[in-house]
Formats: C-alpha cells, sequence, structure tokens
C-alpha cells in the first residue's frame, strides 16, 4: 500500500514548506529541490501531478497491505538521480544524511524524538524503477506548464511559444564492439551461465563441465592471441590473424556444440524451478549470440566478406544500440539512440522523444502534432526552428499550416526564393536563437541524459525521460529562485519587498 505523501508523526519532524534552500547557491541540487518544493506547495500542480502517479504506480492495486515508499519520496529520489547525474550509492548516501534533501522528503527531524527515517538502498533501487515513460513525460508537461504559469504572471494573454528543434546522440552504456570481442562476450555468457546452472539443484546432472574453468582459460587466451594480432597488426599480418582466427572458432565451435547438448538435456528434463528456466532462457539466449558471432567472424576475417550492416549486432547484452555517426569532429562513431529534444525561449524541454531507427528528416510532422495537441488551450504557436539535416518540402508546408514562422533551412545551393526568405529580419532572428538548444541539450546532458546505465530499451527510454524531468524541475526551480530574489529590493538600512 502507497500513499501520496504523510508526514511522520514525530513531534520534532520538519515540514516541507519550511525548508530552507539557499538562493545563492549555483550548485544544480538546490535548484531540483526548490522546483520540487514548488509543487508541493501549489495546490493545484501538487493535485496534478500526484494524480499522474496514482495511476501509474497504484493502479489496479489494492489499498490494503505494508506500506512502501509514498509516491512523493519516489518522485524526489528519482529527478535527484539524474539531476546529480549520480549513481545509487551516491543517492543512498545524500536521502539518508543531507539535512535539506531530507526535509524535502519529508522525513527530516531536529533528532530530538528519534533519527527519522532510513533508506536502504535496494530499496531506492526498487522504488525508483517504478515510473515509466509516459508517466515521467505527463508529469514533465505538467511542470513546463507551471513554468509558462510563472512566466505569464497572470496577464491573461496566451503566451506565444518559439520552439527549437534539434537531434543528440544518447549513449548507451557499452564497450565498442568488434566480432572478435563480442565473440568472447558470448563465449563467457554461456560460461558464466552454464556455472550458475551447476549449482542448482537440477533434475538432472549435465554432463562435461567438469572443467567449465579450463574452457573459459582457453576462450580468453584465444581471444587475446587475435585480438592483439588484429590491433598491432605487423609483418604477414593477415596469414598471422587467420591462422589465430582459425584456433579461435575451432575452440568456440566446440564450446557451442556442448553448450546445446546442455540445453537439450535440461530441456528433456521437464520439471524446472523458476531460477533455473531463468537461467536457461539466458543460456539459450548466449547460445544463439555465440553462433551468430562464429559465422560472422568466419565471414569476415577468413572468408574476407562485408558484413551487411544489417547482420550486425553492436552488443549482445545491449542488442537495441545503434551505431551513429552524425558527421562531427574526428567523425566520432556513438553507440546508442538519438534523441529528439524540442526547447522554448524559456529553455524548458516541452518535447522529447528516442528514436529508434529513424532519421532527423522523418520527425517534423509527428512533432508538429504532438506540441499542437499539447499548447492546445492558452498558447501561441509562434515559431519553429530546425537544423538542415530536418528538412522536406512536405514538412514544411505542413507546419506552416500551424505555425506563423518555420525555419527549416535546406542542404545544397538556394534557389532566389529561399534567400530572399532566409534574408528577412524574422528570419535570421530565429536562426541565431536556435543555436540555444545545443546549450539546453549540453545542460541535459550533465543532468544524466548522456550516457545510459540501465537496461533494456525501455530502460533507457525511461532513464532519458527522467533526465528531461529533472531538467525541467531544476528549470522550475531557477525560475522560483529567480522570481523570490526579484521580489525583494534591498536598500540601505532595510530590506522590504517589492509591491
Amino acid at each position: 500500500m502507497r500513499k501520496r505523501f504523510e508526514q511522520q508523526n514525530e513531534l520534532d519532524a520538519q515540514l516541507i514548506p519550511e525548508v530552507k534552500i539557499d538562493g545563492k547557491s549555483r550548485h544544480e541540487l538546490p535548484q531540483l529541490l526548490a522546483g520540487l518544493q514548488y509543487i508541493f506547495i501549489t495546490p493545484q500542480l501538487n493535485e496534478d501531478i500526484f494524480e499522474i502517479l496514482e495511476r501509474k504506480v497504484l493502479g489496479g492495486k489494492k489499498s490494503t497491505g505494508r506500506l512502501g515508499l509514498s509516491l512523493w519520496e519516489i518522485l524526489v529520489l528519482g529527478t535527484m538521480r539524474l539531476n546529480l547525474d549520480a549513481d545509487y550509492d551516491t543517492v543512498y548516501d545524500l536521502s539518508n544524511h543531507h539535512e535539506v534533501v531530507r526535509g524535502i522528503l519529508g522525513v527530516h527531524t531536529r533528532q530530538v524524538f528519534g533519527e527519522g527515517k532510513y533508506y536502504p538502498l535496494q530499496t531506492l533501487k526498487d522504488n525508483i524503477a517504478l515510473l515509466d515513460e509516459e508517466t515521467l513525460k505527463e508529469i514533465s508537461e505538467v511542470v513546463v506548464k507551471a513554468g509558462h504559469r510563472l512566466k505569464k504572471n497572470g496577464n491573461g494573454q496566451d503566451v506565444a511559444l518559439n520552439f527549437k528543434t534539434d537531434t543528440y546522440v544518447v549513449e548507451s552504456n557499452v564497450h565498442f564492439p568488434t566480432d572478435i570481442n563480442l565473440l568472447w562476450d558470448s563465449a563467457r555468457k554461456c560460461l558464466d551461465t552454464i556455472a550458475l546452472i551447476l549449482r542448482e539443484p537440477a533434475p538432472i546432472k549435465i554432463e562435461g563441465w567438469r572443467k567449465h574453468n579450463h574452457w573459459r582459460k582457453v576462450a580468453k587466451r584465444n581471444y587475446r592471441h587475435t585480438a592483439n594480432i588484429h590491433q598491432k597488426k605487423g609483418k604477414n599480418y593477415k596469414e598471422r590473424l587467420k591462422e589465430a582466427t582459425e584456433t579461435y572458432l575451432k575452440h568456440s565451435r566446440q564450446l557451442s556444440r556442448q553448450v546445446a547438448q546442455s540445453i537439450e538435456a535440461l530441456v528433456n528434463a521437464g520439471q524446472t524451478t523458476i531460477r533455473l528456466s531463468a537461467l536457461l532462457e539466458s543460456l539459450s539466449y548466449y547460445h544463439k549470440m555465440l553462433e551468430k558471432h562464429i559465422d560472422l567472424v568466419q565471414r569476415r576475417i577468413i572468408k574476407e566478406e562485408i558484413i551487411p550492416h544489417k547482420e550486425k549486432v553492436f552488443s549482445i547484452f545491449e542488442s537495441h544500440v545503434e551505431w551513429i555517426q552524425k558527421g562531427k569532429q574526428n567523425n566520432k562513431v556513438e553507440l546508442g539512440h538519438l534523441a529528439l529534444i524540442t526547447t522554448d525561449q524559456y529553455h524548458f524541454i516541452v518535447d522529447h522523444e528516442v528514436l529508434v531507427k529513424q532519421g532527423d528528416s522523418a520527425q517534423p510532422i509527428p512533432l508538429a502534432k504532438r506540441l499542437k495537441t499539447r499548447f492546445a488551450n492558452g498558447y501561441k504557436l509562434n515559431s519553429i526552428s530546425f537544423d538542415r539535416g530536418f528538412y522536406s518540402v512536405l514538412a514544411k508546408k505542413a507546419l506552416q499550416a500551424d505555425f506563423e514562422y518555420v525555419v527549416m533551412p535546406r542542404k545544397g545551393k538556394k534557389t532566389q526564393a529561399q534567400l530572399a526568405e532566409q534574408s528577412t529580419k524574422t528570419f535570421v532572428a530565429l536562426s541565431k536563437k536556435h543555436s540555444a538548444v545545443e546549450s539546453n541539450i549540453n545542460e541535459l546532458e550533465h543532468s544524466g541524459a548522456n550516457r545510459v546505465p540501465d537496461k533494456g530499451l525501455d530502460g533507457f527510454k525511461k532513464y532519458v525521460a527522467l533526465g528531461v524531468l529533472a531538467y525541467n524541475l531544476k528549470r522550475l526551480g531557477k525560475l522560483v529562485m529567480e522570481q523570490h530574489r526579484l521580489s525583494t529590493v534591498v536598500r540601505p538600512g532595510k530590506i522590504s519587498r517589492a509591491a
């Protein structure tokens, strides 16, 4: 059973609205905490966000049972992790020992009647993982609109939005792939899984693994020898590489046959435990990867074939990752996915999308539909700007129906009409302001959305969405702190509130 939030019953508990945040600090944590505090003390904003969290975390569950972390604690801890680009150990330390963080969590006491709540490490991991991508996007939209209301300052007019869109690569936490090291990854994970299965009370004893440690040593020695030749080159490089690869492949094929026999024996054994079934599923996957990379190494090095890009796998652990070269300096290769980021003139991220096997040019029309739906009431869609890679005639015409100004330069030689359009004052001004999206992306990367440690494609998307939410909360907190400073007029001899 979870609740929205329940202040602890200790007599010396500190209330969340009473938590003092250092407005002079330039560190990102106070800005995030200021944004979270503003959410908590603003009734309508508080209600909207808790409704979204309840729908996701509590949907379809009974209102009885053991108390878990409150929805508020999950939100604070999750956004803090990404805001600081921190691991769980850092979150664990801050949540248990940082006075202001514990104040915003609602668990800080003055330690007169007790020490307050303690957060175990595993509890943090299990609870932060409950939020999914769509839920985080919904919360982020509420936060962005709250920021717009602060900027609007009750003047009653529609907010005219100027959007800027670009993509950047969010990397996955994988090593640089070669066919040789991916074959070693497959082999070692097969052997690691076999070792775990041998410790289980299996219904049948699988044969041939008395020396499974020896299998691993030989596989690693063959991999190291082949990789060293491939890396260092030298005299008779191709002949030596093929000879080493043949030895490497011979041992890998023997291992593959042995693993296949063990899988068959376990499947035929019938009744298994849940843990053994999971290990068998993992072993089958790693064996499939072993077979695949035996074939790829054979074709690429022995037969000297060029492997089609679509047949390659860039990580056996994160098979969804893409090989991306954006044509930047040094032609850098990045392994992950493109993230489409759209910001407004207030530097909030109003839309984001993780692109899986999609290019820039396909994004403007779906993006325009999302923005039109999201900002239908109380907003005016003034302008939107892109880089050259997004251009298409169809997209530009579609966007011009919804936006007053569309900045979408095209590659190559320009016509007289295009030159005339791009020389207007409005086009030039919006083009110059477009570069602000680069600094927004850089700030987002420092909010954790640069390299994803979480597993799987769903984990990848959720991590990026949590990074965007943390970024927007920090922006909201920065705005709150700024408005608080502006509302205080300092004069010689006294401090007074501005009217």
